[in-house]
């Protein structure tokens, strides 16, 4: 099924251009958007709090794949000879998605912590994890662990949150130290 699923949306690769265009940009970008969205949730919004918890989550969803990837391996659709691959990739463990897990580790973050228009970035991490089956490397069930991968994260950041407060303080103090330069005299 997974297989089969991947072929049906790869299928598609290297037909029309424009549709190459967006798919390699969906899922070559998309982190580096939510990477800006993070800096500007913090530094401009000032839900510092909520990106640092999304971050966190990043954290845990990516450290929960790297143990994943220690019990189990699963190839690329490429290294199976199957599909159209739009970019290059090492052949390494496809199951679960890092990309599609950041996406969504950050995406039920926001969601959790009630930022105005955070289930519109659900929409975007799925479009994102959905490229990466586009552009050929990534089988649909990679982007569900993902999608899942993401979500533990996100919760287990949310169950714990007020216990990281101290956590933020510290990390706010280092912000004060490197942008205020107090105490490197730059004032």
């Amino acid at each position: 099924m997974n297989q089969e699923l991947f072929l049906m949306i790869n299928s598609l690769a290297g037909k029309n251009e424009v549709l190459d265009i967006l798919g390699i940009s969906l899922a070559n970008s998309m982190p580096y958007i939510f990477i800006v969205l993070e800096i500007y949730l913090y530094f401009i919004v000032k839900k510092k709090n909520e990106a640092i918890f999304a971050f966190y989550s990043v954290v845990v969803s990516l450290g929960l794949n790297f143990i994943i990837s220690l019990f189990y391996f699963h190839n690329r659709p490429f290294m199976d000879n199957l599909g159209v691959m739009l970019i290059q990739h090492t052949p390494e463990n496809s199951f679960p998605s890092d990309h599609t897990t950041f996406l969504f580790a950050i995406s039920f973050s926001l969601v959790f912590s009630k930022i105005k228009y955070s289930y519109i970035l659900l929409f975007f991490a799925l479009l994102g994890g959905m490229a990466r089956v586009y552009v050929g490397v990534h089988y649909p069930f990679d982007i569900l662990g993902g999608i899942f991968s993401g979500l533990f994260g996100a919760t287990l950041i949310y169950f714990f949150k007020d216990r990281l407060l101290f956590l933020n303080q510290f990390i706010f103090k280092i912000e004060q130290i490197i942008f205020k330069g107090k105490r490197w005299g730059f004032y």
